[in-house]
């Protein structure tokens, strides 16, 4: 063992140790253990890994190991979502093919990945953009258009100028692309949907059953949007509202509109009978109700500015109506169907062909998959056609129905329906005859825990959750919901404080930070910057992260020294670490399980006799989820032959946590007289002898001897004249 610790001589190594000996290759059953599927959010290989990236894996990867050790067969897969815009901008802005890049991407990501000793089992690696994996992402859309939940039709959308792609509403912040914040236009176009508002009221009630943050709950439940209230008609203008009672008091309707424009036309209040305008206006939103409102000027302020602009009448007391006088209630949502069509070249091809005898007709099963070919013109075209419509050799086809002239759908799916199934296809990865088997998915699913970033949770999270329920009312899968427990982790910024980009120049590089202080370290520093399962923000600071650097080195240097046999004081510290960092590890409170482990450390360094073997091997044990690499240095110069990777979680002795010393109270006809200290484990005569010598007892006594002396353990010892 080298005199001072290197991470350059050891990481390196050990990694490569544990890819021979297929160390995190997981069975799908092991006998007495139990299956525990942990999931993080795979990478997109759009470039090198960030810190971010860092923070996603290896910081989980803490529990994953911890779980093992714990008796879990436990399942942590990784992949890349290698489809759609951030891969294929980077692509375009870099001058190269999409394809290209994305796989020389992967490539570079598997191995940071790597190097960060994280304990994924590559052995079931999915990459969206193989055809092997999108054949099943193809065969799953054809079941949804069978079962009508895929269409096609001409709608509103949202398009995006800059990506010159159609964009869903999820995928629209404040009127800006949530890619590249330009402002998004509306357009007329046909597209691709699916009908997740068909599901809408599940994905709301199924909330109640999950293991979930209630933030993220929340966030679920304010997208969805559902509303209960009544349709009325104003003569052939039906609103949506839910609040009937004030119809009295309605002195105008409203339609969407690009501007304030009186239409010309009256329509007749039912509860009034009397003649009301129809006004056009922006502030009655289309995705909302029927996109038209009865305008209660004296019991909505928006109403009331727009009747003051418009010298349209306020009626301030007016009959309350009784909600009975309608009918029963109707629920509306915000939610709306799910546009899956993108213009781009870098996706999955929608597997429609279109006859015009037959109509959309699906690509057959046997014909699956349809391959993306490839092009030399990829850029896009703008035009509101995919640039695969210009492969002519491609497009024309003939019918899978009639054998007639037909043409393949040129658009290809949005990467949120690559992600929706992943987590499938992690079980059962080189399975050619079925997306995933049964038997497999029966083991595995639901997952057990699923890691995110909250920027996920109304877009990936709400679309798998729809796309999962479809499955299930496919009888392909077994479970209603996909995951059991979410978790969304925090942000690492910059040393500025701010989020981390190449404009402002604090981006910090995980490959130089671990050559300059090893993965080790970067890794304990990343758990210990803040509470991982708490979303929130952390500066990275250098050194603090030094600081955990000279943590390992001083591990290093006990375990070169000579250990001491156990003594009885040194168990209590130890047993308590072993509860207090098993229970942190648990609930994923990583940071304040380092601290634990850094106190232990210091008060046997301060310690005359230092650790014990037992002791340090314990320490190391607790460390390694932490610090894989060098624990299992440690580990094998202490004499093992086997990886303390596979060795099993210490067990703490809840009777060995008590303080060794404790203070009783002695009582002298019923009035405390003294204090004893006593060791625990001592007997009562030992504690009544110690506590007859006292000199403040042998005062109260006066030389007699007593007529009782009762030891009541752990509490007093009472001495009777």
């Amino acid at each position: 063992m080298a005199a001072e610790y290197n991470p350059k001589e050891i990481e390196g190594k050990w990694q490569r140790e544990w890819e021979k000996a297929g160390l995190y290759k997981t069975s799908d059953t092991v006998v007495g253990k139990d299956n525990f599927y942990f999931l993080t959010e795979f990478a997109y290989p759009s470039g090198n890994l960030h810190l971010g990236h860092w923070y996603a894996f290896s910081v989980p990867d803490i529990l994953a190991r911890y779980l093992r050790m714990k008796g879990k067969n436990v399942l942590y897969p990784a992949g890349f979502d290698a489809f759609g815009l951030p891969a294929e901008n980077a692509a375009i802005k870099n001058k190269r093919n999409p394809r290209e890049w994305t796989l020389s991407n992967i490539d570079y990501m598997c191995k940071q990945q790597r190097s960060m000793g994280a304990s994924f089992d590559w052995s079931r690696e999915v990459v969206t953009c193989d055809p092997a994996y999108y054949k099943w992402t193809q065969w799953q859309f054809n079941q949804f258009f069978k079962k009508g939940l895929a269409y096609q039709g001409e709608s509103e959308v949202n398009w995006c100028p800059k990506d010159k792609t159609v964009l869903a509403n999820e995928q629209v912040v404040n009127g800006l692309c949530e890619r590249c914040n330009t402002p998004v236009e509306k357009r007329n176009m046909l597209q691709w949907n699916l009908k997740i508002t068909d599901y809408a009221e599940r994905l709301l009630s199924d909330l109640d059953d999950l293991d979930w943050p209630e933030p993220i709950k929340e966030a679920q439940r304010n997208w969805i949007g559902k509303s209960e209230g009544v349709k009325i008609k104003f003569d052939d203008i039906e609103i949506f509202t839910t609040r009937p009672d004030t119809i009295f008091g309605a002195t105008f309707v409203v339609v969407t509109g690009k501007e304030d424009k009186f239409t010309g036309r009256y329509v007749m209040n039912p509860a009034t009978k009397e003649k009301i305008p129809v006004w056009e206006a922006e502030y009655v939103m289309a995705d909302v109700g029927t996109g038209a409102i009865m305008a209660v000027p004296a019991d909505d302020e928006r109403d009331k500015i727009f009747a003051e602009k418009h010298n349209l009448p306020i009626i301030e007391n007016y009959e309350k109506a009784g909600f009975e006088d309608f009918g029963k209630k109707v629920s509306r949502y915000r939610l709306h169907d799910w546009v899956v069509s993108r213009q781009r070249y870098w996706g999955v091809p929608i597997p429609i062909i279109h006859c015009d005898r037959c109509g959309a007709v699906p690509v057959k099963d046997e014909d699956l998959p349809v391959i993306l070919p490839e092009i030399e013109d990829y850029l896009p075209s703008g035009d509101g056609k995919s640039p695969l419509a210009k492969v002519r050799d491609w497009v024309e086809v003939e019918c899978p129905n009639c054998g007639d002239k037909a043409e393949r759908e040129t658009d290809t799916l949005d990467t949120f329906v690559d992600s929706s199934w992943y987590y499938l296809r992690y079980l059962d990865p080189h399975n050619d005859q079925e997306l995933a088997s049964k038997d497999k998915m029966e083991q595995w699913m639901p997952i057990n825990l699923y890691s995110g970033g909250s920027e996920h949770t109304t877009m990936h999270l709400l679309y798998s959750r729809f796309w999962h329920k479809v499955l299930f009312d496919l009888e392909l899968v077994k479970d209603k919901e996909p995951y059991k427990k979410r978790m969304n982790r925090g942000l690492i910024l910059g040393p500025d404080g701010q989020k981390m980009s190449k404009s402002k120049g604090n981006v910090i590089d995980p490959d130089k930070e671990v050559e300059r202080l090893g993965a080790d370290t970067v890794r304990m520093y990343m758990a210990f910057i803040g509470p991982y399962n708490v979303p929130g923000s952390y500066p990275w600071n250098l050194d603090a992260a030094v600081g955990i650097r000279r943590f390992l080195e001083r591990i290093w240097l006990i375990a070169s020294k000579d250990k001491n046999d156990d003594v009885i004081h040194q168990k209590v510290l130890m047993n308590r670490t072993i509860k207090k960092v098993s229970e942190d590890v648990e609930a994923m409170k990583f940071n304040t399980a380092i601290s634990s482990l850094m106190v232990w450390l210091n008060t046997r360094e301060k310690a005359e006799e230092g650790f014990s073997k037992k002791e340090f091997e314990t320490l190391l044990l607790m460390l390694a989820p932490f610090a894989p690499h060098i624990t299992e240095e440690l580990w094998q110069a202490l004499g093992h032959k086997n990886s303390i990777h596979t060795e099993k979680w210490p067990v703490y002795d809840p009777e060995k946590m008590e303080r060794e010393e404790m203070n009783l109270a002695v009582q002298v006809d019923g009035k405390v007289r003294a204090t004893l200290t006593v060791l625990r484990g001592q007997s009562e005569d030992e504690i009544r002898t110690a506590a007859l010598a006292l000199p403040a007892v042998q005062k109260w006594l006066g030389g007699k001897e007593p007529k009782k002396v009762i030891v009541v353990p752990k509490r007093i010892v009472s001495i009777s004249t």
